[in-house]
């Protein structure tokens, strides 16, 4: 077994933390436990994103990196006479994913072992073995034998249920396997961002924020943009690698390891020109690779953040990432480091007048 170094030690706490949107808690404690070191103030939103502060400039321009924190899952609406749970999908899922993969269910007890129950094909007539199984029709097996068993397991309605998977470390060491990289991996962008900046001067007020909510709907971006007012912002996400057998580069061209993905599109907002041109001169200068990358359907919190207040110049830089969604996806460590080293040297770069010329001209 690879020896974990800091950074993959704080990549596992992140990752295998569980927290679907509206249950972030366990998530926001390790965000907040790994970049309180890097920050002059740690605060927490109405609605519990986290923002940790760090002073450059007093008076200097405010410039929000933006993680999110929850990971998609599922929630136990019903709990049958037999035992079995209901659930409803909380984020996006398809259901070819799903079937026979191991859950966590999240209690007020503890945390609860099931698996997400299947027919084996030995009963199933030729024409189910092609039909995929809708989600509506899943149920859940924790083991018990009756509702009232599977209450006093401490399951209720409501509770968060979390695929199952522990962060590892694949032969090429480069390769980093894991859940809820979607969107852990861009917490771990603004704790090392802060931390890259910990003994230089920068001409502004950064904000590194691990939002909640994000995946039904950007909604601890809007709050906590509404909280800190940011004057320039960057939304760290996942991207899309169209590196594996069966994507087209016209369906997805970035591919792992080869730089952060800058995003000029997606369903919820056309990026800004002049903060993309400062971010792409900047790689440019410093050798840094960079892919850019467009995104019909779905969105980062840098959409709900740039029409917050009076509007923010923003831009997402995301990270080309397999099979995100799903109970494992897969990113490469030096596409983490490069964008970490991107966002820190464009920051340096963002006094106010690069600000104002970048928000007027």
């Amino acid at each position: 077994m690879t020896k974990l170094d800091e950074t993959l030690t704080m990549l596992k706490d992140l990752t295998d933390a569980n927290g679907i949107p509206g249950n972030e808690r366990e998530v926001r404690d390790v965000m907040k436990k790994y970049i309180s070191p890097f920050s002059d103030e740690v605060l927490t939103d109405n609605l519990g994103s986290l923002i940790a502060k760090k002073v450059g400039q007093e008076n200097g321009p405010k410039v929000m990196i933006a993680g999110h924190l929850d990971e998609v899952g599922f929630m136990v609406t019903q709990i049958d006479d037999k035992g079995f749970l209901r659930f409803q999908t909380v984020g996006g899922w398809w259901s070819q994913v799903m079937l026979a993969q191991r859950v966590t269910i999240v209690t007020r007890k503890g945390e609860v072992t099931g698996v997400i129950g299947s027919k084996p094909p030995h009963i199933l007539p030729p024409e189910a073995r092609k039909k995929p199984v809708e989600i509506k029709d899943m149920f859940i097996d924790i083991g018990a034998s009756s509702r009232e068993e599977a209450m006093e397991f401490g399951v209720m309605p409501g509770d968060q249920i979390v695929p199952y998977f522990e962060f590892t470390v694949m032969k090429n060491e480069k390769m980093l396997l894991a859940k809820a990289w979607d969107n852990r991996i861009g917490c771990a962008i603004a704790i090392d961002v802060l931390k890259a900046l910990k003994d230089t001067d920068h001409p502004n007020v950064v904000y590194g924020v691990g939002t909640v909510q994000e995946e039904v709907g950007l909604r601890g971006a809007r709050t906590s943009a509404n909280m800190i007012q940011p004057d320039i912002a960057f939304g760290v996400d996942v991207g899309i690698a169209g590196d594996t057998p069966g994507i087209s580069d016209k369906e997805a061209s970035s591919k792992m390891g080869e730089g952060p993905q800058i995003i000029l599109y997606d369903a919820s907002m056309v990026s800004h020109k002049g903060l993309r041109d400062l971010v792409t001169d900047t790689a440019d200068e410093l050798n840094i690779p960079y892919q850019f990358d467009a995104i019909a359907g779905g969105g980062t919190d840098s959409g709900a953040i740039h029409i917050s207040a009076n509007g923010v110049p923003a831009l997402s830089i995301t990270i080309a990432t397999r099979y995100i969604h799903s109970h494992a996806a897969m990113l490469h460590r030096d596409d983490y480091e490069n964008a970490v080293k991107l966002i820190a040297e464009v920051i340096k770069r963002l006094d106010r007048e690069t600000v104002n010329k970048i928000t007027f001209d």
